[in-house]
């Protein structure tokens, strides 16, 4: 099979790419100078912070899964041209939002501080772990009540970005991104008359724009109903297809139970990592930041991956394999050339990034380390992260879960859990252990996608 990028493809690639990346993009600029900024507070601000925010990923990823698997079949939907296909979806990820909500709602104010209190190890580096829990828990507490406008424009998100329109979502992310850096300078420190609220200032910041891009991104929805036409008669009735309900449980709950086990895999790792102590929180937290920023170029295409393939599915149906094989492996090594790019420049300023933190040097050092890690490892993520989207693009779900939560849970934790409890190894040594054993998921997404055992329309 020749891999080969035309000018057409490359074209198309980009067009549903490129906003989905600056998207991505100013949005993880922005949580970075949300950081930085309660990081100039001081390191129990910002580790309390990052606890909470390591939390949060899980629920945030349940909704994401809790949505992917309707949004299998939105996308294939729209490469039919079926719109009232488009509007059941629709409806049903409206309906998954709120149920999901609910329910993270429920976990947090339940059980937030035992949660908190899994990550406070004292290491003799300069945290305190009965300040970082007020912290953390001044945070979780406003963090709450974005929830439910997060969750809905996640389902407006997905369906509009279904029809190619990406544009629009990348707007809204823009106009809340600025709304969430104005009110944290405004609210963190105290500006303009207004109170120094620190972490919780952060919070309250963050829900505001969350609200606001609910705003901006349903109106324009509803208002455009020529270019996103699912919009009209959504709200009419919340009627779906019993025979779609079951479907869409079906190829949905694996991806759903897939983001829940692997995000709370990652904060197992997470958890894990920290009975070296609390810097180790600090520094990851700093690693992480800059990191998420860079890492865009592979996770853009990861979405736009799904949405390609999703639509060519639906295009095409499965009597085109060897084409649609084609169009992923171009899609991959896309993927990987852009990550290359983009780990070549993090590698370039791991060591000045940190030094923005009012810590100690020991996290700083540290922190250098995990992103120069992170940058060389950029390309074995990009690979995984595009061959589960082909994946999961024909509803091969529970393949899917056990590619992504499975390795996660059988492979990587185990590894951390034992470096961690059964040897005196650095933290350095460790994580670039359990970071090896990504290669062998590598492997095993191109094997699944060179078979094609992914080809499969849904939708008929």
């Amino acid at each position: 099979m020749k891999l080969h990028f035309d000018r057409k493809f490359v074209r198309h690639t980009l067009a549903i790419a490129l906003p989905i990346m600056l998207q991505n993009g100013i949005t993880n600029f922005v949580n970075m100078l949300d950081n930085i900024m309660v990081g100039r507070v001081g390191t129990d601000p910002m580790t309390g912070v990052s606890i909470v925010n390591s939390l949060l990923f899980v629920w945030n990823l349940c909704i994401f899964g809790g949505l992917s698997g309707i949004g299998i079949f939105t996308a294939q939907y729209c490469g039919k041209g079926d719109d009232r296909g488009v509007r059941y979806t629709f409806r049903l990820q409206m309906v998954t939002a709120l149920l999901l909500t609910g329910a993270g709602l429920a976990v947090f104010l339940s059980g937030g501080g035992r949660l908190i209190t899994l990550y406070l190890h004292e290491d003799g580096g300069g945290g305190n772990a009965a300040a970082t829990m007020q912290y953390a828990l001044s945070y979780l507490r406003v963090m709450c009540i974005g929830f439910l406008p997060f969750a809905f424009t996640q389902a407006y998100d997905t369906t509009i970005r279904s029809h190619g329109e990406t544009v629009a979502p990348m707007t809204a992310s823009i106009l809340a991104v600025a709304v969430n850096l104005a009110g944290n300078y405004i609210l963190i420190y105290g500006k303009f008359g207004a109170p120094a609220l620190g972490v919780t200032g952060a919070a309250i910041a963050t829900v505001i724009s969350r609200f606001v891009e609910l705003a901006y991104i349903a109106v324009w929805a509803h208002t455009h109903a020529e270019r996103v036409p699912f919009v009209r008669g959504a709200y009419s009735s919340l009627y779906v297809p019993r025979v779609l309900v079951i479907s869409c449980v079906e190829k949905g709950f694996p991806l759903l139970l897939n983001e829940a086990l692997w995000s709370g895999g990652q904060a197992v790792l997470t958890q894990i990592y920290s009975l070296r102590g609390l810097s180790v929180v600090s520094a990851f937290n700093i690693s992480q930041t800059i990191s998420n920023v860079f890492n865009v170029a592979f996770i853009a295409m990861g979405s736009a991956t799904a949405i390609i393939i999703g639509q060519k599915l639906g295009e095409l149906g499965e009597d085109h394999p060897d084409e649609l094989k084609a169009e992923a492996g171009r899609l991959i090594l896309f993927s990987v050339l852009l990550s290359i790019i983009s780990g070549f420049f993090l590698y370039l300023i791991a060591g000045l990034f940190p030094g923005i933190y009012n810590t100690s040097a020991e996290i700083r050092g540290l922190a250098a380390s995990f992103i120069r890690v992170s940058a060389v490892f950029m390309a074995v993520y990009a690979v995984a992260n595009a061959s589960y989207f082909v994946i999961r693009s024909g509803g091969k779900t529970f393949i899917t879960f056990l590619f992504d939560s499975g390795f996660c849970w059988a492979v990587s934790i185990p590894i951390a859990w034992w470096l961690a409890h059964y040897t005196s190894m650095p933290i350095l040594e460790m994580y670039v252990i359990v970071q090896c054993a990504e290669i062998l998921k590598m492997g095993a997404g191109l094997t699944l996608v060179r078979k094609g055992i992914w080809i499969r329309d849904i939708t008929v």
